[in-house]
């Protein structure tokens, strides 16, 4: 299963990236005879003679012995490390978030100023995010960089939303954010959520057709001048703010599949560090579409 979150796809949990997946319906090996399992939901239960352990990279032999041993749950990832990682991710962001809110000024005299360094670390934020999502190997400076960054770009909007344009926006976000994230993950821990093919590709299909017309929208707007073809404003801005933060929620599910399928195949221990960098972005999606969606629905009052 592949991830719509660019950070998942380019190296998504699965088999064909040569994990190892923990059967339970293998039987503990013998000593001096290959390990005994079923072959169905097992690729790893039925291999070549002489070498039990081929097509597994994890698998570990003794050769002195020939007694083949239980692969080592060393060095996997597990989600203690996911749960780690991801909140020193997000505590980054947080932090930076609050130190610009607090150290950059909006005020008339300033806010142009303010603004001009938020855009700044927004755009090299999205170039560390995307440098990340192509390399094939998490780099945690590279990742906290992004957190830092896009935490320095969050900040100063969400104050100039709060103080100028939709009082108690940004605390609303956050807490629609939280709220979000919550009910997804006991949504998806109770199998009300069903992580298949058709779900992935309804997402897709959703996320393609969203970003094409936000990339048009904006188009319009930069040189058009106004609002574009309006799809951030009024009644029109209120749908696509749902529809974005319901899309964010189908995102979280993906991650949190992705997470699930990385720890049961056995997928290193650094990968931790991928599911926090894609959790992270998600949910700077689904605060981001929140605190737009408040800023409309106040706006209009």
């Amino acid at each position: 299963m592949r991830s719509s979150n660019p950070v998942f796809s380019r190296r998504g949990f699965s088999r064909d990236n040569g994990y190892a997946q923990f059967n339970a319906n293998a039987q503990q090996p013998q000593a001096g005879g290959p390990a005994v399992g079923t072959a169905q939901g097992n690729p790893y239960a039925q291999a070549p003679a002489g070498n039990p352990y081929a097509q597994n990279p994890y698998a570990q032999q003794d050769v002195q012995y020939g007694a083949p041993q239980a692969p080592a749950t060393t060095g996997r990832m597990t989600i203690d490390d996911v749960i780690t990682r991801t909140a020193t991710t997000l505590g980054l962001l947080i932090v930076t978030a609050a130190l610009s809110w607090v150290l950059l000024p909006i005020d008339e005299a300033n806010i142009g100023k303010s603004y001009g360094i938020a855009i700044g670390a927004g755009l090299v934020a999205m170039v560390l995010g995307f440098v990340q999502a192509f390399k094939r190997k998490a780099s945690p400076p590279l990742i906290l960089a992004y957190a830092a960054l896009e935490g320095v770009f969050l900040g100063v909007l969400s104050s100039i939303v709060d103080n100028y344009i939709a009082s108690g926006a940004a605390m609303q976000a956050v807490l629609g954010t939280m709220a979000v994230f919550t009910a997804v993950l006991v949504a998806y821990k109770a199998g009300w959520i069903r992580v298949n093919r058709r779900f992935y590709g309804f997402v897709m299909a959703a996320a393609l057709g969203f970003v094409l017309l936000m990339g048009i929208n904006l188009l319009f707007a930069v040189f058009g001048g106004g609002n574009g073809l309006g799809f951030r404003s009024g009644w029109l801005g209120i749908l696509f703010g749902i529809v974005g933060i319901l899309l964010g929620a189908c995102f979280l599910a993906l991650d949190f599949k992705q997470v699930e399928d990385g720890i049961a195949y056995g997928a290193p221990k650094e990968e931790a560090w991928l599911a926090a960098f894609g959790l992270t972005m998600t949910l700077v999606w689904i605060y981001m579409e929140f605190l737009r969606l408040i800023a409309i629905l106040q706006g209009s009052d």
